[in-house]
């Protein structure tokens, strides 16, 4: 062990899990890493210690569940890398967003309150909670209706995983809730709250998830209130103005929270940030014109430019949202590895099982490999990829899935690629409406759980796109990045940096691996890829809206669960 070193910890927290790297500030390389699963996952039945359902689209979480994290992975990072605490010099963090929650005056969440545990609406919202869509389809309507300007930023539409109608669902909902709620806040900025005692909402957060401009902060009251006259003040009562820029000092870590964790108190922690965000460093992008593509659950599409550009479908364009002095852009997509998860969960034989077992493989390494073995458009197959809606580019949760073609000689591999491909079709479709509306392309880099674990999709990508990828040299890029930005909150005087830049050119490195688009692939994936357009623009664009109206039927026979 070398004393001389200095170490930041980044901690990312995903839909599943929190998870820790430990990260050499010098060499870039990551020390150790641990991973502790949430105890009460995502909660999407019932709340725990409950029997009674939730609500349909309802995603929710617990944050103790975060703070267990922190308990968990950071003593065990220290031990595996054999580092002691004098010389670990900051820790950042990151989260999935919009994850938010209401809290008390004090900060605490409501939901830990016994008075409020029973209520679904005191909980965490998870960022695929999709109940607030009636919320967002309205808040959408008034704002097109009223010629808000900010609108156009997020690709004309805001997306109900977002803040704002998040919100105004429980003041719907649970006015009980909202009105106790002393304010909601960013699961991102609440960590941070718990590791200093200090609230510092995030600017990028604040910026892509709840509608705050650098420049002209957040919708005007008028706006609110025509929303709904309860909202008027929901800026100043429930929120902030108080918005901080990433790669800040958020403060100190408190003596409780060392306690917890094995560090030092008084140790630097960032501003909280986003995960995708986050990711464009460790990815080592700091400039236009590459795509950053975080895949996992879901994916989320990430650019920089040096201009405002309005493009369809976008998440969002924030003035240093993701890298100081760039615009940053976010697109998504809602369904990727949960798309071949619930495949393999519901609808693969026990054979497969079988046969991947004696071969020493999971059951998504052995369909890849059989998949590999076709070529393209050999099946007969072609999926939409709505299985959980549609971020980008047409902000719509109620858009359900497609699969096409299937025949009774059908193959679960040949589903299995044709999901992996209508994934690939979806970010096509993100990364055309960029370029073609002067947000450059040129290349890609993947990060994220899914590019060091299935080659064929990677190289099925590279094909359906036209761009060569390359992959992050790091597989917890979120983690890696929420170090980097670890380090830049210490600064150089501590041992760490002074911009996000200067951590970028000695921490973040990719891979040697490249994937690049294989010409007779790419001439089948052009004629799959307009067929993909069109069912896309069908069902998507209104001229057939049969899968809301099953939707519809749905819930209707479901009913309605009420707290």
């Amino acid at each position: 062990m070398t004393t001389s070193h200095k170490y930041t910890i980044g901690v990312d927290y995903g839909t599943e899990s929190g998870r820790a790297v430990l990260v050499d500030v010098t060499s870039g390389q990551e020390v150790a890493t641990a991973v502790h699963p949430y105890g009460d996952g995502v909660i999407d039945e019932h709340l725990p210690g409950s029997d009674k359902p939730l609500p349909p689209d309802f995603a929710l979480q617990n944050p103790q569940n975060y703070i267990d994290v922190l308990v968990a992975t950071i003593p065990q990072v220290l031990r595996a890398g054999n580092v002691r605490a004098e010389d670990v010099i900051g820790i950042g963090t990151d989260f999935t967003a919009c994850t938010m929650l209401p809290v008390a005056a004090d900060g605490s969440a409501l939901c830990m309150d016994p008075k409020w545990r029973d209520n679904p609406y005191s909980w965490v919202k998870l960022w695929k909670h999709h109940a607030a869509q009636p919320e967002a389809n309205r808040l959408n309507e008034i704002a097109a209706a009223r010629g808000e300007g900010w609108l156009k930023l997020y690709g004309g539409k805001i997306s109900s995983e977002w803040m704002i109608p998040k919100i105004w669902e429980t003041l719907n909902d649970a006015p009980d809730v909202y009105a106790a709620a002393d304010g909601f806040m960013e699961a991102a900025d609440w960590i941070v709250m718990q590791l200093t005692g200090e609230e510092r909402r995030n600017a990028c957060t604040a910026g892509y998830k709840a509608i705050w401009n650098k420049r002209a902060g957040y919708p005007g009251k008028e706006f609110f209130a025509a929303l709904d006259p309860r909202l008027e003040n929901l800026v100043e009562e429930k929120l902030s103005t108080d918005i901080y820029p990433i790669g800040q000092r958020a403060g100190s870590l408190t003596a409780e929270m060392a306690a917890k964790t094995g560090l030092r108190p008084g140790i630097a922690v960032a501003i909280g940030n986003v995960d995708a965000h986050v990711a464009v460093p460790a990815a080592t992008v700091t400039e236009p014109g590459t795509m950053v593509i975080i895949m996992g659950t879901s994916n989320c599409h990430m650019l920089l430019g040096r201009e405002e550009r309005v493009v369809e479908g976008m998440c969002g364009v924030v003035e240093d949202g993701i890298i100081p002095g760039l615009f940053g852009y976010e697109a998504g997509q809602s369904c990727v590895g949960d798309h071949f998860a619930w495949f393999v969960d519901n609808c693969v034989p026990a054979a497969y099982f079988e046969a991947a077992a004696s071969r020493g493989l999971n059951v998504h390494h052995y369909l890849e490999g059989l998949a590999a073995q076709q070529k393209p458009g050999e099946s007969g197959l072609l999926a939409l990829d709505w299985w959980n809606g549609n971020r980008s580019v047409l902000v719509d949760v109620d858009l359900t899935g497609l699969l096409i073609g299937a025949t009774l000689a059908t193959k679960p591999e040949e589903i299995y690629r044709a999901l992996i491909e209508a994934t690939a079709y979806g970010t096509r479709v993100i990364v055309d409406a960029f370029h073609s509306n002067g947000v450059a392309v040129d290349r890609i880099v993947g990060c994220g759980g899914l590019p060091g674990r299935n080659r064929l999709l990677m190289q099925i990508y590279a094909d359906v796109t036209g761009r060569e990828i390359r992959v992050a040299g790091t597989e917890q890029a979120g983690a890696f990045g929420s170090a980097m930005f670890a380090a830049v909150a210490a600064g150089k005087a501590a041992g760490g940096f002074d911009s996000i830049g200067e951590a970028v050119e000695q921490m973040a490195q990719l891979q040697d691996v490249v994937y690049r688009p294989i010409p007779e692939n790419q001439a089948v994936y052009e004629q799959l890829f307009a067929e993909y357009t069109r069912l896309h623009d069908y069902f998507g664009r209104g001229g057939n809206d049969v899968m809301k109206r099953l939707k519809a039927i749905k819930a209707e026979a479901l009913g309605e669960h009420e707290y």
